[in-house]
């Protein structure tokens, strides 16, 4: 029997990082400059990687207007983990999210590290994150992504924010309750296997093998859900995908993905209160 509406057999989570504008700079206070860099390049002096700083302001430039109309020809919906900084210093991109009734979910109040941060210094991160969000797209974020690590903090913090999940677990295919403090928190798993970052961390994976890779999950999940329901998230990056070179074989991978009846391509916001109103913590 289908978990997901209308007897779907997989639910696909499209998930588009917008980190540009946010990630670690000399010009923004930072002790030094971003270190993840396509060319592999870590400057570990103070000072400002030009360069870097121009990669990352390619995805705003001209990544971002290449996944939103891919998105938007398709017909899909599409959640944004974005940094709310990044957000704010994007604003032609925050009108077309709004337009296209996608969902932002909190990928922090910049793209840096939490997971150094005290009880209190992350209490603030999530608030001012919260409402940074909400001033830029008229409401607020129910779900969170961190960079990379979370604290013994976190979940407890986005529990008293209000938020209905949390992404920063990589352990099952489908949504699933955890016990904070005795409170009830959704958790909905993230991948990072299939994830185009990986194109950047590692320069010799192509275009053409991430897709295979995605469609290969794809059809293994979409077999799966035949007979148990799957949920499938795909991790995208404006920078990344958005280059000409690659945005080719996210198309690709979206025409594959819509021959197939019986799956819902929808964000997580979705997928989170559904499960929450069908499958609701024992």
């Amino acid at each position: 029997m289908s978990v997901w509406p209308n007897g779907e057999r997989l639910a696909l989570s499209l998930v588009v990082n917008v980190e540009e504008g946010s990630e670690m700079s000399i010009a923004r206070g930072d002790r030094g400059p971003e270190p993840v860099d396509e060319l592999g390049v870590t400057v570990r002096k103070a000072i400002r990687n030009y360069a870097n700083e121009s990669n990352y302001l390619y995805g705003i430039k001209a990544g971002a207007p290449r996944v939103m109309d891919l998105l938007e020809a398709h017909g899909i919906v599409a959640t944004f983990t974005a940094a709310a900084q990044a957000l704010e210093d994007a604003p032609a991109l925050a009108a077309r999210i709004r337009s296209g009734e996608h969902e932002v979910c909190s990928h922090g109040w910049r793209w840096i590290h939490q997971f150094q941060m005290d009880e209190s210094e992350e209490r603030q991160f999530i608030a001012r994150a919260v409402k940074s969000i909400e001033q830029t797209m008229g409401t607020r974020p129910v779900g969170w992504l961190s960079r990379y690590l979370l604290t013994e903090n976190t979940r407890k913090l986005l529990s008293e924010n209000g938020f209905l999940y949390h992404m920063d677990d990589y352990s099952d295919d489908l949504p699933f309750w955890e016990t904070v403090e005795g409170k009830p928190m959704l958790v909905l798993p993230y991948a990072l296997d299939s994830n185009d970052m990986k194109m950047w961390s590692d320069p010799a994976y192509t275009p053409a093998e991430w897709l295979r890779y995605a469609i290969d999950t794809f059809d293994w999940l979409y077999e799966e859900g035949a007979t148990q329901p799957k949920m499938m998230s795909l991790g995208l990056h404006l920078r990344v995908i958005g280059r000409p070179g690659r945005i080719g074989y996210l198309r690709r991978f979206i025409e594959h993905v819509m021959r197939h009846p019986g799956v819902w391509i929808t964000t997580r916001r979705d997928i989170a209160a559904h499960w929450a109103a069908h499958h609701p913590p024992a």
